[in-house]
C-alpha cells in the first residue's frame, strides 16, 4: 500500500505540472488569438467603410448601416461610432466577462475619408467559456488517468517482481539438483514474461504502422483521389517501363478522352456536380475496359483521361471508341447535357516519344469536337507534326467556325430569370448553341474558347446579336426583355462598337427589349471604353448587366459612374448561400449599396429551394438557375 501511495503522489505531481503548463500555453494562445482578431477587425472596418466613400449618404445613416453590418459579423462588448465629438452609435453589451475585458482592449479606427472614428472592443465570452469547460474537463481526465496509471503500475511491478522471484527460485533449484534446462526452454520462459511480450507486440505494431504510412504516401503520389484511377505520374512511368523499355508490348493505341462539359457544369451546378460527372465518365471508361483486360486507364488532368490498349490494332481500338460514344450518348440523354466527352486515338510503337503521341491524340480530340456529339477521331497521319500541318487541330476549328459563321448555323435557347417581386423588372438570358454541317451540336465551351483563340469571337458575337434580333422581331416577342452576352474583346473593337450602335438604331423596338451582359473583369480592362459602351447602349434604349460581379472586387464608385442597370452576382457567392454565413453578410451589404445606387441585383446558379429562399430573404431582385427554370428553345 505504501508503494501505491508513493506512485500516486508522483503521478499527481506530474499531472499538476502538466496542467499548469497546459494552462499557460492555452492562455498564451488565447491572448495571441484575441490580438490577431482585434487587429484583423481594424482591417475589416476599414474595408467595409471604403464602400461608402464618395456616396452621398448622411453620416447617421452610414453609421447605422456600418454598425448593423459589423454586429452581424462579430460580437462586441462596446461599439461606438463618432463624427468629431458627436456620438452617432453607442452600443454596450449588458454582460461583460472579467477575463474578456482583460484580454480584449478597446481599439479606435479612424476613417478619414468619412470623418468617422470607430471605437470597439470585441466580445470573446463564447470562446472563453468553451476553453474554461475544456480546461475543467482536462483536469478531471488527468485525475482519473493519475489514479488508473498508479494502480496499473503498482500491479505491473508486483507481477514482474513475482515472475523474477519465481525465476530466481527455479534457478537455485536447478543448481541444487544439478538439473540444467536447455537454452530453448530458458528462452521460452523469458518470452512468457508479460512485459517482454507487450514490448515485442508494440514494436510489431509500430513497424506495421510505418509500413502502412509509406504505402499510403505511395498511393497518394500516384492515384487520383477523386476517381481512384492512377494519375499522370503513373501514366508516364507505365509508358516508359512497359512500352519504351524491353517488354512484351511492341505496339498499341493511345486514346485521350476529354470531358467537354466540366467547365459548364462547375459554373452552373457547382463543383460537387462536376466531380460526380467526372466520376461517372471514369466509370463508363472502366466498364468498357472490362472486356479488354490488358487496357489501362489514367487521369491526366481535371478533364482528360488517357487509355492505353497494348498490342491492339487501330481498327479494334476504334471499335472500343465507338462503344464509348454509345455509352456517352446514353448518359447525355439521362442528364440533359449538350455533350459528355470526345476521344482522340493514335497508333504507337516503341519508336514514338510520349510527348509527340499526346500532341497527336490531342489533335484528334479537337477534330472529334467538330464532328457529331461524343464522337471520336482516329489520327492516322502520324507525320502530321513534322510538316506544315502541325496546327491541324487549330486549322480544323478555324474552318468549322468559318462554316458556322457563313451558314449561320446557330440555335438560341432562353433561360428565365425569376423576379422576387411583382414590380421587379427582369429578363431572360439568351444562350447560343452552334451546329456543324450535319446539324450536330458542337461543344459550346470549346467553340467559344477556340473562337477567342483564333480571333473569331467578335464575328460570333455579331452572329448571336443578329440572330436574336431577327428571332425577336419575326416572332413578335417584344413584350419581354432578353439578355445577350458580349465578350470583352468585342467591346474593345472599334468596328464592332460602330456596327452595334447602327444595328440597334435601325431596330429601335428590339433595342429597347435587349439587356447586354458584360463581365466585370471585361469592363475593368478599359474603363473609358466601358463607360462609352454603357452610354451608347442607354442612348439607344438598351440596358446593361455587369455579370460575374464580385470576382474583381471593384469599388462601387466605379459602378456609380458606370450606371449599369443590373449586377449579376458571381456563382461563387450564391452557391450554397443557405449554409454560408459569410457570403450572406457580404451579399446583404452588396444589395444595400446597389439599391442605393438604383441598381438591381440578380443571382445566378440557383440550384435548390433553400438557396432561392435565402436569396429572397436577402432582398435579391431576381434568381436564375436550373431550379428556377431550364433553358428552352427561343
Amino acid at each position: 500500500m505504501y508503494k501505491f501511495s508513493k506512485l500516486f503522489i508522483k503521478n499527481i505531481l506530474f499531472a499538476l505540472v502538466f496542467i499548469v503548463a497546459l494552462g499557460g500555453i492555452a492562455f498564451f494562445l488565447l491572448s495571441t488569438y484575441v490580438n490577431q482578431q482585434t487587429l484583423s477587425q481594424q482591417k475589416t472596418i476599414q474595408t467595409i467603410s471604403q464602400q461608402f466613400v464618395a456616396d452621398d449618404i448622411p453620416a447617421q445613416e452610414i453609421a447605422t448601416t456600418l454598425s448593423a453590418v459589423l454586429k452581424a459579423s462579430d460580437d462586441y462588448q462596446t461599439l461606438i461610432i463618432k463624427r468629431d465629438s458627436l456620438i452617432l452609435v453607442n452600443y454596450q453589451n449588458n454582460y461583460i466577462h472579467p477575463l474578456d475585458s482583460f484580454l480584449a482592449q478597446r481599439k479606435t479606427v479612424s476613417v478619414s475619408e468619412l470623418n468617422l472614428q470607430v471605437q470597439y472592443q470585441l466580445d470573446f465570452i463564447g470562446i472563453i467559456n468553451f476553453l474554461t469547460q475544456l480546461f475543467i474537463g482536462v483536469i478531471a481526465l488527468s485525475i482519473i488517468f493519475v489514479f488508473i496509471s498508479a494502480r496499473l503500475n503498482y500491479k505491473l511491478q508486483l507481477t514482474i517482481f513475482s515472475v523474477i522471484s519465481k525465476q530466481i527460485g527455479n534457478e537455485l533449484a536447478k543448481i541444487n539438483n544439478a538439473d540444467f534446462i536447455t537454452k530453448e526452454q530458458d528462452n521460452q520462459q523469458l518470452l512468457e514474461i508479460p512485459a517482454l511480450e507487450e514490448g515485442i507486440a508494440e514494436i510489431k505494431t509500430m513497424m506495421t504502422e510505418q509500413f502502412n504510412n509509406t504505402t499510403n504516401l505511395e498511393i497518394e503520389a500516384h492515384v487520383d483521389s477523386l476517381t481512384g484511377i492512377e494519375n499522370r505520374n503513373r501514366f508516364v512511368q507505365f509508358y516508359e517501363n512497359e512500352i519504351v523499355n524491353d517488354s512484351p508490348v511492341n505496339f498499341g493505341v493511345l486514346l485521350i478522352t476529354r470531358c467537354s462539359e466540366l467547365q459548364t457544369i462547375n459554373q452552373i451546378h457547382g463543383y460537387s456536380s462536376g466531380d460526380n460527372y467526372i466520376v461517372r465518365v471514369a466509370e463508363i471508361i472502366k466498364t468498357a475496359l472490362i472486356s479488354r483486360p490488358t487496357g489501362k486507364i489514367f487521369r491526366l488532368n481535371s478533364s482528360d483521361f488517357a487509355t492505353i490498349l497494348p498490342n491492339v490494332k487501330l481498327k479494334l481500338a476504334e471499335d472500343y471508341a465507338s462503344e464509348l460514344t454509345i455509352k456517352f450518348n446514353d448518359y447525355q440523354q439521362v442528364n440533359e447535357l449538350d455533350s459528355v466527352a470526345f476521344t482522340g486515338l493514335v497508333y504507337f510503337d516503341k519508336s514514338k516519344p510520349l510527348g509527340e503521341l499526346l500532341a497527336l491524340a490531342d489533335t484528334g480530340v479537337s477534330v472529334a469536337q467538330t464532328q457529331k456529339v461524343n464522337s471520336w477521331y482516329s489520327q492516322k497521319d502520324i507525320d502530321i507534326l513534322n510538316d506544315s500541318s502541325a496546327n491541324y487541330g487549330n486549322q480544323n476549328w478555324r474552318q468549322e467556325i468559318d462554316s458556322v459563321l457563313g451558314a449561320g448555323r446557330i440555335s438560341l435557347l432562353l433561360q428565365p430569370i425569376q423576379p422576387s417581386g411583382r414590380n421587379t423588372r427582369v429578363y431572360g438570358e439568351i444562350l447560343a448553341r452552334f451546329l456543324n454541317a450535319n446539324n450536330n451540336m458542337l461543344p459550346t465551351a470549346t467553340f467559344i474558347a477556340m473562337a477567342e483563340k483564333l480571333d473569331k469571337i467578335t464575328d460570333v458575337d455579331r452572329l448571336i446579336i443578329d440572330t436574336a434580333i431577327k428571332e425577336i422581331t419575326s416572332k413578335n416577342m417584344l413584350d419581354s426583355s432578353y439578355g445577350i452576352n458580349i465578350s470583352p474583346r468585342s467591346i474593345n473593337n472599334e468596328h464592332f462598337m460602330i456596327w452595334l450602335e447602327r444595328k440597334l438604331l435601325r431596330e429601335p423596338s428590339a433595342a429597347s427589349r435587349l439587356v447586354f451582359e458584360i463581365s466585370e473583369l471585361g469592363l475593368q480592362q478599359n474603363i473609358k471604353t466601358a463607360k462609352r459602351l454603357v452610354d451608347m447602349l442607354h442612348r439607344v434604349g438598351s440596358r446593361v448587366t455587369v455579370e460575374r460581379f464580385g470576382v474583381g472586387l471593384t469599388s462601387f464608385k466605379f459602378f456609380r459612374d458606370l450606371t449599369p442597370d443590373y449586377i449579376k452576382m458571381d456563382s461563387s457567392y450564391t452557391r450554397d448561400i443557405d449554409d454560408d454565413k459569410n457570403n450572406q453578410y457580404f451579399l446583404r451589404l452588396m444589395v444595400d449599396l446597389a439599391h442605393r445606387l438604383g441598381i438591381s441585383v440578380l443571382a445566378e446558379s440557383v440550384e435548390s429551394q433553400e438557396e432561392k429562399h435565402t436569396l429572397e430573404k436577402l432582398f435579391i431582385d431576381g434568381c436564375q438557375g436550373y431550379y428556377v427554370g431550364k433553358p428552352a428553345q427561343l
